[in-house]
């Protein structure tokens, strides 16, 4: 999907558009017409969750849902996101509490420095939303997007399966 906004000059930055951002339309004032959705949802949006580490779709820290996708907000023009939902790390548990799937990552020790977390956690929100019972290389490939540099992905796993089998008892 791409928008058609009115660029006079490549170096102006005065547009403005609506983002559906975690449910709520968010303004985009005085936007350049070629920043990454990463940018401005940390940026001009105040939502730091998603982490621009590779720039280049690479690691994942920018790892957020659009339109039911996940996808590295880094590589999505923000104004190519307008008339989407989009959903960051901030919009996934009620008014900021704690997620099962965020829950299990600190009780599994699948949380070490932080940095690559979101992403993560988006990740397996969206795995588990669409897989609810994901066998160990179905966990694997969803995640095979996200690098982590602490954990030996040994912990993130055992808290994906943990959360899928908390769901699957509750059911």
């Amino acid at each position: 999907m791409s928008i058609n906004i009115p660029v006079s000059d490549a170096t102006q930055s005065n547009e403005i558009y609506s983002l559906r951002v975690n449910g709520q339309v968010r303004q985009v004032k005085d936007a350049w017409i070629g920043e990454s959705l990463l940018y401005v949802l940390r940026e001009r949006l105040g939502l730091p969750g998603a982490k621009g580490a590779c720039e280049q779709g690479e690691c994942g820290s920018c790892t957020v849902i659009v339109d039911d996708k996940a996808v590295c907000s880094c590589l999505v023009m923000a104004a190519d996101a307008v008339e989407t939902e989009i959903l960051t790390v901030e919009g996934l548990g009620p008014d900021g509490a704690l997620t099962d799937v965020q829950s299990a990552f600190l009780s599994e020790g699948g949380v070490q420095c932080g940095f690559c977390t979101p992403g993560f956690i988006v990740a397996v929100h969206h795995l588990l939303e669409n897989n609810p019972q994901p066998t160990d290389d179905e966990i694997r490939e969803a995640l095979s997007g996200n690098i982590c540099r602490c954990t030996g992905y040994g912990r993130i796993l055992e808290a994906v399966k943990t959360v899928a089998d908390q769901r699957r008892k509750s059911s």
